[in-house]
C-alpha cells in the first residue's frame, strides 16, 4: 500500500451580504455597512479554512461536523469550527504545514485588515505568520461579488504528516 506523507485540501465557501450585519473574517471583525448571512457569525474565510482542512483528512465537511440544524451552532464563533478541524488535524498524526487563503469582496478594500487578518489566522491554526497567505480580490463590478451581494473565500492548505 503507497502512503505519502503530505496532503493537500482545499476549501470555498459563499455567503450573501445582508446591511446592519457584522461582517467578520478570520476571526476578525471588519467594519463595514454590510456583513455575512449565516446560522453562525458566517465567517466565509473560517468556513473554508475549516473544510479545507477536513477534505484533507478525508474527514467530510462542516456541514457535516457543525449543521445548521444544531441549535448549538446558532450564532456560534466560527473559531470553533476551525479550532476543532486543527485537533482533528493534529489527533490524525498530521501536521499544518501552510494554508493560502483568497477573499472576493468588492467592499470595503481588506488590504488594511490583511495583517490583522492573517495574524488571526496563524495563531487559530498555531502556525508561523509567514505560513499563512492571504490575498483579497474585487469581482471587479460583476456577478454576486462585484455587485456588492456577495462574499466568496477559498483556500488550500497541505498536511504534512507528523514523524514518528
Amino acid at each position: 500500500m503507497w502512503a505519502s506523507n503530505f496532503r493537500v485540501g482545499q476549501g470555498h465557501d459563499t455567503h450573501r451580504l445582508e446591511a446592519g450585519l457584522p461582517l467578520m473574517l478570520g476571526g476578525v471583525k471588519i467594519p463595514h455597512t454590510h456583513g455575512a448571512v449565516g446560522h453562525s457569525d458566517a465567517d466565509v474565510l473560517l468556513h473554508c479554512l475549516t473544510d479545507a482542512l477536513f477534505g484533507a483528512l478525508a474527514a467530510g465537511d462542516i456541514g457535516e461536523w457543525f449543521p445548521d440544524t444544531d441549535p448549538a451552532n446558532k450564532k456560534a464563533d466560527s473559531r470553533r469550527f476551525l479550532q476543532a478541524a486543527v485537533e482533528e488535524v493534529r489527533s490524525k498524526g498530521w501536521a499544518i504545514v501552510n494554508v493560502d487563503c483568497t477573499v472576493h469582496l468588492e467592499q470595503p478594500k481588506l488590504a488594511k485588515h490583511k495583517p490583522a487578518i492573517r495574524q488571526s489566522l496563524a495563531t487559530l491554526l498555531e502556525i508561523e505568520l509567514d505560513r499563512v497567505g492571504l490575498k483579497a480580490k474585487t469581482g471587479e463590478g460583476l456577478g454576486p461579488v462585484g455587485e456588492g451581494r456577495a462574499i466568496v473565500a477559498d483556500a488550500v492548505v497541505l498536511l504534512e504528516r507528523n514523524p514518528i
